[in-house]
């Protein structure tokens, strides 16, 4: 059985970034997962952290072309409720960036990613699927749909959330489901978009526009009660184009929907432990909550980071994902409960969560230094605490002089 040092199991955005970077890296990948199949029409908005990776890999001057820049980030209360938070508007130039980030459709990004595997020499690409995985001391025995088998030193698992890996390794999930599910589609529209991302909070969860390159066109993630959701599904392409001009109060003048649209049911899973032995989990094989605020695959490609840095050159050691784990589980248990709190304000009727809700984000738009730390924080997660340190230590240094 021919050996590897990384076994990636699935080649979504996840998995081939990570197959990329740990090759990048000298060390022999193998990247296994079937064919592509039906083309994914959604897009991800890539921030500013994440893309120090793409840039790192050498593929921004491709991504550039397929991206369109988010200069501003806006949140409106589209709700009719009696306490009404204000429109809260998000400016990268506040904190020193051209963009927050860059929205790329998902297609054209993978077709990208795979062309790149084939350039890398130490990465081979096996299209097949898993069947088995077998843990030793030592290594990883893999068995594949195709008859074949390999040995790994570290398997990773970017095979979604109905993880082989993540069976294999013994490693349980806790899940739960929202009343929500996830209409996405791309539109054209008459006025630009001036790079502008504008996020609706409705009471049956975000209505979020994202601009797509040429300042015509952008995507649209709505997220609704399951049954209005399959109603709006149902609409002919005027009347989906007119519900959607409607519901962003026209501010994009008339809206034309672009191909068709997709839908998926929202629900929630974070992984008992992110990993095990030699086989860690990464994208949504470790987590996955509502599409709110860009976090999906920006926690994923921080848990490529992490596991790139805490492997460096060494030996993949017995431990390796136990170490994992301990690097990830702040960063991934905080945003998965950060999100899932503000979903969940969003569908609460309670007077109190409004009144919190109201309250935060009038002093996101009131109160420039707060809303300014947690901009860094997006952008940068532990920078927010981190600048609050910097900060106390500052003023106690000042006192005692």
């Amino acid at each position: 059985m021919e050996h590897f040092e990384i076994a990636v199991i699935g080649a979504g955005l996840a998995g081939s970034l990570a197959a990329l970077a740990f090759a990048d890296t000298g060390r022999s990948v193998a990247l296994i997962a079937p064919a592509t199949g039906k083309a994914d029409g959604r897009t991800t908005a890539l921030m500013d952290q994440s893309l120090t990776l793409v840039h790192q890999l050498g593929l921004w001057e491709a991504v550039a072309p397929l991206a369109a820049p988010l200069s501003s980030m806006r949140i409106i209360d589209g709700t009719n409720r009696l306490l009404r938070a204000p429109t809260v508007t998000f400016h990268a130039a506040e904190v020193g960036l051209e963009a927050f980030g860059y929205n790329i459709p998902n297609a054209p990004f993978l077709a990208l990613l795979e062309q790149e595997a084939e350039k890398r020499q130490s990465l081979t690409r096996m299209t097949a699927s898993l069947t088995a995985v077998e843990f030793e001391t030592d290594r990883a025995i893999l068995a594949l749909d195709d008859g074949s088998s390999l040995t790994a030193s570290l398997v990773i698992g970017a095979d979604g959330r109905r993880s082989g890996v993540r069976d294999a390794a013994g490693i349980e999930v806790r899940n739960w489901s929202y009343p929500q599910s996830a209409l996405v589609l791309n539109f054209s529209h008459q006025v630009p978009h001036q790079t502008i991302s504008t996020e609706f909070h409705t009471p049956h969860g975000p209505f979020t526009q994202v601009p797509l390159p040429g300042g015509l066109r952008s995507s649209l993630v709505w997220v609704q009660k399951p049954e209005d959701n399959g109603e709006t599904l149902a609409l002919s392409a005027d009347a989906l184009g007119l519900a959607v001009e409607q519901r962003m109060q026209s501010m994009l003048g008339k809206v034309t929907i672009d191909g068709t649209p997709q839908s998926f049911p929202l629900s929630g899973m974070a992984a008992k432990s992110f990993g095990k032995g030699r086989a860690i989990l990464i994208g949504e094989a470790a987590h996955a909550f509502p599409p709110i605020g860009a976090q999906g695959l920006n926690l994923s490609l921080r848990d490529i980071m992490a596991a790139v840095s805490l492997l460096g050159s060494s030996p993949v050691p017995e431990d390796f994902g136990a170490r994992y784990d301990r690097k990830r589980r702040a960063d991934i248990l905080s945003r998965t409960v950060s999100v899932d709190l503000l979903n969940r304000s969003l569908l609460s009727d309670f007077l109190p969560v409004q009144m919190l809700r109201a309250a935060g984000l009038q002093a996101l738009a009131s109160v420039a230094p707060f809303r300014n730390l947690m901009m860094r924080e997006g952008i940068n997660p532990g920078s927010a605490l981190q600048s609050l340190r910097t900060t106390l230590r500052e003023k106690i240094s000042r006192k005692s002089a």
